[in-house]
């Protein structure tokens, strides 16, 4: 039996529940066959103390004392600050590694055997590595049951993608059977997708609640978590130290000032050098960028809590404007029409100092076959002196349409790829920040994300898909316009007057 069997997995979660003792867990791995690695995974989840009852009765044992598990983080923004050393960790995986070429065997492919010859479409990954993960995972799922993962790829405009599903469930139409949703989506989405509360009962409880609690509509959970998100700074750590700054930028103050000296060097060599470059474009990725300005400079969270729009206030306006001077200066003319991959492909190939993106890019740009592997740091995006460090939260679900053919085929799928295994394989290859603490608490995890604890201290702000519920596309949109209008040469002095307007009809 291997750490993938069910019936570990049950075992794990009555640890980690608490419902049982330490000796109890203890005797029920021993009759179990388990590995030590696997027992000693067991006895961490339990947490507290009496670690001597595995290194006295386990057969093969090497007298390694369990470690403790850390209590679980309340959010994945939490998450990477314990227990790096932990080895084995608390998580069902044992703390197994991952190579992209050697996914997770696939633990449920005796139960999902028998829709053997149906055939899920899914719309999965397009940015970054994900795409490959895909790829991998889906042929292993297929090799293991014998049903067949048609991937078609999602758009990678959050905002087109939203179109795209909408069409299609608006025409009720079963041709999409598994998507990947946006975490700002349950709310609008959950008519249209299946009920996954008892299917996943179990499962939902190793991830974060805050995330659970977010994909639950009506008492209903309508998707399971796959990855987390949030914004940071990327910056070449060869630039700073080439033009003399010993440390990345905590104000905004500081990042233009940093930019302005490199892009100025830099230029003379190379005059496509930008200082500078985000997601500009006007799609759902400037949203979130905005928000990171705005609140990050005391311009607000776009909305109150009773669904009142902010954005018009005077440090609004005036970030709005100065992200407008940078266009052409220290950013370049063509960034406000970047989304993610724009932006990365221009950090990643040497022509520019600092970049805002997501997670997923940390793989990628310091895999050794990036141009720049060696010389990339992470840090908290920058704030106005005395304001807090932010970060919009993001992160993606997988979730089963209502009209699906093969719904319990889909379940199956969606049941391995948001298993901890899994969410150990893609952060371990691709950097995507798992959901389930366990998870994000392993050693081959942290190895990999290193980034993770700088950003404990982040201030993670949500957009206001709460307060706008189903009319949020609507909000946002209006919102990202205007923003875009701006960083193309328009005042902000005109423009937000009326985006708020814009914004508090869409609300309605």
């Amino acid at each position: 039996m291997t750490i993938h069997d069910r019936r570990y997995l049950d075992l794990y979660r009555a640890a980690l529940s608490g419902r049982l003792s330490r000796r109890d867990v203890l005797r029920r791995a021993t009759a179990l066959g388990l590995s030590m690695p696997a027992v000693a995974a067991l006895l961490a989840a339990c947490g507290g103390g009496g670690g001597d009852e595995a290194t006295a009765t386990m057969s093969g044992g090497t007298g390694t004392t369990p470690t403790t598990a850390a209590t679980p983080a309340e959010s994945p923004a939490a998450s990477p600050t314990t227990a790096p050393s932990a080895s084995p960790s608390g998580s069902p995986t044992g703390g197994a590694t991952y190579t992209l070429e050697t996914p997770p065997e696939v633990f449920n492919a005796d139960a999902a055997s028998q829709y053997s010859g149906q055939t899920i479409t899914y719309y999965g990954d397009t940015v970054g590595i994900g795409g490959e993960l895909d790829q991998q995972l889906a042929r292993a799922f297929t090799e293991a049951t014998g049903i067949n993962i048609n991937i078609v790829p999602k758009p990678q405009s959050s905002t087109e993608n939203y179109a795209t599903y909408l069409r299609l469930f608006q025409a009720q139409s079963p041709d999409m059977d598994v998507m990947m949703i946006d975490v700002i989506w349950p709310g609008a989405f959950a008519q249209h997708l299946l009920d996954l509360t008892d299917a996943f009962r179990e499962e939902a409880a190793l991830h974060y609640e805050t995330i659970i609690q977010n994909n639950t509509v009506d008492g209903v959970l309508v998707a399971m978590p796959w990855f987390a998100d949030f914004g940071m700074l990327y910056y070449r750590t060869d630039l700073l130290e080439k033009y003399g700054f010993s440390n990345p930028p905590e104000t905004w103050d500081e990042l233009e000032e940093m930019a302005r000296a490199i892009v100025e060097g830099e230029q003379a060599s190379n005059p496509n050098f930008g200082g500078f470059v985000f997601q500009g474009n006007a799609y759902e990725g400037l949203t979130c960028n905005a928000l990171e300005w705005l609140a990050s400079t005391g311009g607000g969270t776009l909305m109150d809590e009773e669904g009142n729009v902010t954005i018009d206030n005077p440090e609004a306006i005036a970030m709005l404007n100065r992200v407008r001077g940078w266009i052409g200066t220290i950013c370049p003319r063509g960034v406000t029409s970047y989304q993610e991959e724009d932006s990365r492909n221009v950090f990643q190939g040497g022509n520019a100092a600092f970049l805002r993106n997501w997670p997923y890019v940390y793989a990628l740009a310091t895999g050794e076959d990036s141009p720049i592997a060696g010389n990339v740091g992470v840090a908290p995006l920058p704030a106005a002196e005395g304001f807090d460090h932010v970060g919009t939260v993001g992160g993606w679900q997988l979730a089963v349409s209502r009209y699906s053919q093969v719904p319990e085929a889909a379940i199956e799928f969606v049941r391995y790829m948001t298993s901890p295994q899994v969410q150990s394989y893609r952060a371990q290859v691709g950097s995507f920040v798992p959901t389930i603490p366990s998870v994000a608490e392993e050693a081959a995890v942290l190895e990999k994300m290193p980034f993770l604890e700088p950003m404990q201290d982040v201030v993670r702000v949500t957009r206001p898909s709460t307060q706008t519920g189903e009319r949020y596309n609507q909000v946002s949109t209006a919102f990202f316009q205007g923003v875009n209008a701006i960083l193309n040469g328009q005042d902000a002095e005109q423009v937000v007057p009326q985006t708020a307007q814009q914004m508090q009809r869409a609300a309605g």
